[in-house]
């Protein structure tokens, strides 16, 4: 449908990163894009993105996260999903930028979560009060889509495990 260029801005509205992608559909409240990794190889531990993984994103409007579906680029394997909880995403024709809040939610392929850098989220000052309340009912939503199996999250293969 078209290039767009997905803009990562940090809390306080920085651009910390910028990348091209291909516009695949406009959603109410969202856009659905497709990128490629075309970084190094990056191991997290949980995951491995390799140069090449394709990645269909989901940036939303009127939600306080986005998701991103990430498959190898040689295998087309589900790798998993990494949610990035943020401020909505500000979309035009040409650009999508989202303000991170530091917290992110992986998924792996049976469902089953990891909620990442919440050190990093409670010691950082450039937060207000509006956007840690964002964060929190992003990802309380983002967690309710993943045990409900909502999409994009109905193709994990096993139910999640309970919370703690």
């Amino acid at each position: 449908m078209g290039e767009m260029t997905i803009r990562k801005l940090n809390a306080v509205g920085t651009e910390t990163f910028a990348y091209p992608g291909r516009l695949e559909a406009r959603l109410p409240g969202g856009v659905r894009v497709l990128a490629r990794w075309t970084r190094p190889a990056l191991d997290l531990g949980y995951v491995r993105f390799e140069t090449g993984d394709r990645f269909t994103e989901w940036f939303f409007s009127d939600r306080w996260y986005n998701v991103f579906e990430i498959r190898s680029g040689t295998t087309g394997a589900l790798k998993g999903w990494y949610c990035n909880i943020a401020e909505p995403a500000t979309i035009t024709a040409e650009a999508v930028a989202c303000r991170d809040l530091l917290l992110d939610l992986w998924v792996a392929p049976d469902g089953a979560t990891l909620l990442l850098d919440e050190d990093e989220f409670a010691a950082d000052v450039t937060l207000d009060a509006r956007q840690r309340e964002g964060a929190q009912r992003g990802l309380a939503q983002l967690r309710a889509c993943v045990a409900a199996r909502r999409p994009p999250f109905d193709t994990a293969s096993s139910p999640p495990p309970e919370p703690a």
